[in-house]
């Protein structure tokens, strides 16, 4: 690794984690709490485009530890859960940046993301249906609607993004994907460290719909900044820097799209 990618790591770990704990606003996710409302989300977003996946995922990883120290302390919680999710979320952003992608591939990668995921949530309402309701106040089918709307919302993101803003197709496609991976890491490692250790809060034993209000959480609060605040930014970024524009962007960005 070169000293100017290490320097760029430093970088975008001290924005994230000073940036994160200025804007959450101290607003955390409701019911359940745990996960703040993250505004930040588009730093590292910006930096996997700019920089790569390396530097993206290990910035962000980083940047999210110590911003956890500053906000709830527990640094187990945050190595389980922030670190990783964080760390994946935004490696994937970087590295389909820099790939051409083509909608047959964009639609199978989402519809599988789909099923895997809506089996397992869905498995879990349905199983335990009483927990679920009890916790949360959602009839399994309530919970399966959100799910499948949330997903179909994302795929919505993808298409507007492609058909008004064809320039910021691949941004778009690896902003929802990456997003989607990071949000499911969470909504399920929090579930996973609840059943041994309490979170923040109190919060232990969680039923598996958690898993669910935090994707969704995750992904309804962070993915408006990435789409809106990073094209711009990125846009003067591109101009002023030509060399930084991602293999993947690269067709689509020149030509005078902008």
């Amino acid at each position: 690794m070169r000293v100017s990618e290490v320097a760029m790591i430093g970088i975008l770990a001290a924005l994230y984690a000073v940036v994160g704990r200025l804007t959450d606003l101290g607003i955390v996710a409701p019911v359940v709490g745990v996960v703040a409302f993250w505004p930040a989300a588009v730093i590292p977003a910006i930096f996997a485009v700019l920089y790569g996946p390396w530097t993206a995922g290990l910035g962000a990883g980083i940047g999210i530890f110590i911003r956890d120290l500053l906000f709830h302390g527990n640094a187990l919680l945050s190595l389980t859960v922030g670190v990783p999710a964080n760390f994946f979320g935004f490696f994937i952003i970087g590295y389909l940046a820099q790939r051409q992608l083509d909608w047959r591939k964009i639609t199978l990668g989402w519809v599988m993301e789909v099923v895997i995921l809506g089996l397992g949530i869905g498995a879990s309402t349905v199983l335990l249906p009483s927990q679920s309701s009890a916790f949360t106040g959602l009839s399994s089918l309530d919970s399966l609607i959100l799910f499948f709307g949330v997903s179909a919302g994302s795929f919505i993101v993808i298409i507007v993004v492609a058909r008004f803003w064809p320039e910021w197709k691949t941004y778009g496609v690896a902003s929802v994907i990456g997003l989607g991976v990071g949000s499911t890491i969470i909504g399920v490692f929090l579930w996973v460290y609840s059943q041994f250790l309490p979170l923040p809060g109190g919060f232990q034993y969680l039923p598996t719909y958690v898993i669910l209000l935090y994707m969704v959480w995750t992904f309804a609060t962070e993915i408006p900044f990435i789409m809106i605040v990073g094209p711009p930014v990125l846009k003067v970024c591109f101009k002023a820097f030509p060399n930084l524009v991602p293999k993947g962007m690269r067709r689509s960005t020149s030509g005078g799209k902008g």
